[in-house]
């Protein structure tokens, strides 16, 4: 059953046109992401793997689906360049850790004192981002990830918004999960996670 979390979905709307008109390149949709969107990126995350990142957590609409999941809200981390966007989050969410900084400062910052997330969710507009953030963004991801962890995306494009250039660079594969058309606008999701030849060489190192 879904859990209230004091969400109030016009004011949700606006505060993301808001954000929209401020940065109109770190904000992909006209809208926060829709239930079946949430449902679906964050459908393989278990409360029992550990820690989850999300970048670009906006007005938390996946940050309520990965509660609705039973991750425990202390064992969030909710990154959100936009000032404002990032203060409600922190009144929505008080036990998660909320830092507004770029996703691109991620391998930066540990968010976990150590402990490696189990997952990251994204909901950055890759698409329109330069190839040199879209690489500090996974560098970033990946170095907070434990080992078989995975990076969820979803975008509004269609085909994966990683090209396969720099997949390949990183040693990374993709896959896609599923397609969601009745977001505004409709949405893919994908997964990300280090190539079998990648991770076979990281445990002999």
């Amino acid at each position: 059953m879904s859990r209230n979390y004091s969400v109030n979905p016009p004011l949700d709307i606006l505060q993301f046109l808001r954000a929209g008109l401020r940065e109109p390149r770190r904000v992909g949709a006209v809208a926060p992401s829709g239930r079946a969107l949430a449902r679906l990126v964050t459908s393989e995350i278990s409360p029992a793997r550990g820690p989850v990142i999300e970048l670009g957590a906006g007005t938390g609409a996946v940050t309520r689906a990965l509660l609705d999941r039973g991750v425990p809200e202390q064992q969030l981390a909710l990154i959100e360049s936009d000032p404002h966007l990032a203060r409600l989050l922190r009144s929505r969410f008080p036990a998660a850790q909320v830092l507004a900084i770029p996703a691109q400062r991620l391998r930066h910052v540990d968010p976990f004192d150590g402990n490696a997330a189990a997952s990251v969710i994204s909901g950055l507009p890759l698409l329109s981002m330069r190839k040199s953030e879209v690489m500090s963004v996974l560098h970033g991801a990946f170095s907070r990830l434990e080992h078989g962890g995975a990076f969820y995306q979803f975008t509004y494009g269609p085909r994966c918004p990683v090209p396969a250039a720099i997949l390949r660079r990183l040693g990374l594969r993709a896959k896609r999960m599923g397609w969601v058309v009745n977001n505004l606008p409709p949405a893919a999701v994908y997964r990300i996670e280090r190539s079998a030849r990648r991770s076979s060489r990281s445990r002999g190192a």
